[in-house]
């Protein structure tokens, strides 16, 4: 057992947050910690990290076991460039090596081979380092860092980059990948997939599926979920209850739970009132009263079950639409957008359509300007070519995913109602409602409000615009898992067209008709959602492995001679896929290349240690030479595997 918690309460106030929380976590069991925004799972957290006190109860841990903690969009703060950065992890493995370079030069010094008794004891001192060195993973240290690095997305960054000129974003990524590089016993993380897109979520699942250790995660994506965890903790109304599987298969459990509870109670209430109704129609009959009273006495020595509380209340919303469109709804031909002061462009080449009644997904990488399209369509970002052309009656409504339009000063009811003056407070009050402000939640300021309350806020007024085009970006962050089941609920029952923006996988899978991809040079288009696109894609890649193997095999052209002189761009996107293809092939032959040249190393580190060895002078001052040589090669194929990540 790595982690036992036993009856953890904590409460603020008069307000209860937690109460008499009681869970383990097992070595390599990955659990998934889930709950409504507020249940307390952040603080569940903190009190097992240290960081907040509970008010009774115990957090057990062995006392060698180690926990690495990351809090919810907690930045790394350094000074530090990323390299130096990432190596202070290995501390202890760096004085190490430094320690082991040094006994080498004494090792190879006539003058102490001239000792033969201190001379045995330095070979007996180095190999024990050595032999620590290598348990502890020095001869892959650097691997590991330029390995967690690029799954990261920091492949592109120079190593010497400071850290403290890194973006919010950038710096959350950075601390994720420096607690892996810890590799505690339990990794403690608070919604890490924040900020990551779904390559780099991608590699993070399947970096986490293998991870050693074991792993208790708070997450509200759902994909993640199920790829990741095995057991799921739900903290509901103060308390935990444990549910074996991913996150799909709490759902069903829970769902059947629920049912099989109602059920029991049904039954028992039905035998209750026929009891009842026995009672009351015998007591007073003489011939029957005896069998009366029997059957009171057992209503009153039965064990009454509480009705099954079921869901907590939930957001509850529709979008309806003021008139439909035409059939056409939009047309972006060839646009291409730069920034001011940029050489090159954001993006160019950008086309696709829109038709009446669609849901797309534009999807692509951070930083590829998906956002920026978005803007551009509703006028809020110059296009520097093509055309962007909106069809009849079109009325759009623009969800922003930093919540710009929201004033800070205003209350939340000031701020639907500034929005929408026609329409009279006692609707804006149930709209409010709707999201789950009641009572003086609409007086808070905008300002004071988390990133849900936020969230919930402009889908409100996106609910009061009733436009038949809506342009979402990333609609499901800081919503709870339930809130993304509501607006999922909401938008398929939507009559207008939905274009929009998400990295949540599951939220792709559960919405998209149609995927549009943006890259640099333009578009790639999918019909279907999430999933289908990833098996499409790699049918692809695999029927152009098969190509290339047939082409290779029958020895007809080189590669180069195949490519046309003047390339297309289907044409060009084969040989992109090629050249990373070939450039895969040559990372993991170096990869091969450097286990090999790290366990020939070894190998002859432990030959110094050879008493048939180490009294032959001649003998270890070939060995030194050899070991030399070999570290210069794994030098050099170092560079070029990192050349290649760069």
């Amino acid at each position: 057992m790595l982690l036992q918690i036993s009856d953890i309460s904590k409460s603020y106030g008069v307000t209860s947050i937690l109460s008499q929380i009681t869970f383990q976590v097992l070595p390599r069991e990955r659990v998934g910690l889930v709950g409504v925004n507020g249940a307390g799972k952040s603080t569940l957290l903190r009190i097992i990290a240290g960081e907040v006190s509970a008010d009774s109860g115990t957090v057990f841990k062995a006392k060698e076991t180690t926990i690495g903690y990351l809090a919810q969009s907690s930045g790394l703060q350094s000074d530090r460039t990323i390299e130096a950065e990432m190596r202070t992890v290995f501390a202890h493995l760096t004085e190490a090596e430094q320690e082991l370079r040094s006994m080498e030069l004494q090792i190879a010094d006539p003058g102490l081979q001239a000792e033969p008794k201190l001379y045995e004891q330095t070979l007996e001192r180095y190999a024990r380092l050595s032999d620590w060195f290598r348990e502890q993973g020095g001869f892959v240290m650097e691997t590991r860092i330029r390995s967690i690095l690029h799954g990261m997305g920091f492949s592109q960054f120079p190593p010497d980059t400071i850290i403290s000129t890194l973006s919010g974003g950038q710096k959350t990524r950075l601390a994720l990948a420096r607690i892996l590089l810890q590799a505690p016993d339990l990794l403690m993380l608070d919604e890490p997939t924040n900020y990551l897109d779904i390559e780099t979520l991608t590699w993070l699942e399947d970096y986490l599926r293998g991870y050693d250790g074991g792993i208790l995660v708070v997450s509200h994506d759902r994909y993640f979920l199920d790829a990741v965890v095995q057991t799921i903790v739900e903290i509901e109304r103060h308390t935990a209850k444990r549910y074996s599987g991913n996150y799909s298969r709490y759902i069903d459990l829970k769902a059947a739970e629920y049912e099989a509870q109602m059920k029991q109670f049904d039954k028992q209430q039905e035998e209750i009132a026929r009891l009842e109704d026995f009672v009351q129609r015998n007591i007073v009959r003489a011939s029957t009263t005896k069998r009366a009273q029997s059957r009171r006495k057992s209503l009153d020595k039965m064990e009454r079950l509480d009705k099954p509380l079921g869901d907590l209340k939930k957001a509850h919303f529709s979008f309806e639409i003021e008139r439909h469109s035409g059939n056409d709804v939009l047309d972006v031909n060839d646009v291409s957008i730069r920034f001011t002061g940029q050489d090159n462009p954001l993006f160019r080449n950008v086309s696709f359509r829109l038709e009446r009644g669609e849901n797309v997904a534009l999807i692509g990488p951070n930083g590829i300007g998906k956002s920026t399209l978005l803007k551009a369509l509703v006028d809020q970002q110059p296009v520097e070519d093509g055309s962007i052309r909106w069809g009849t009656n079109i009325k759009i409504g623009y969800y922003d995913q930093e919540h710009k339009e929201l004033n800070p000063s205003n209350t939340v009811l000031e701020e639907l109602w500034s929005a929408y003056p026609g329409i009279e407070e006692a609707r804006i009050r149930t709209v409010l409602g709707n999201f789950l402000f009641s009572g003086d939640d609409v007086k808070k300021r905008i300002g004071s409000l988390s990133g849900g309350e936020r969230a919930r806020v402009s889908l409100s007024k996106l609910m009061l615009a009733r436009a038949n085009m809506l342009i979402l970006d990333e609609p499901t962050n800081h919503l709870d898992l339930y809130s993304k089941e509501v607006l999922e609920s909401a938008l398929l029952d939507y009559d207008g067209t939905l274009l929009f923006i998400s990295h949540d996988r599951y939220f792709l899978n559960k919405m998209a008709e149609r995927i549009v991809e943006l890259t640099p040079g333009g578009t790639h288009h999918f019909l279907g959602n999430y999933d289908e696109m990833v098996e499409k894609k790699q049918e692809t890649n695999e029927l152009l492995m098969e190509s290339l193997s047939y082409s290779q095999g029958k020895n007809t052209k080189t590669l180069e001679a195949v490519e046309p002189s003047v390339p297309t761009s289907y044409e060009a996107d084969k040989q992109a896929k090629r050249e990373e293809r070939i450039r895969q092939r040559k990372q993991e032959q170096l990869e091969q290349e450097i286990a090999k040249l790290e366990g020939e190393i070894t190998a002859l580190e432990h030959e110094l240690v050879d008493p048939a060895i180490f009294n032959d002078y001649m003998k270890v001052q070939t060995i030194q030479a050899d070991m030399d040589a070999l570290k210069e090669k794994l030098q050099a194929a170092y560079e070029a595997w990192e050349e290649l990540l760069g």
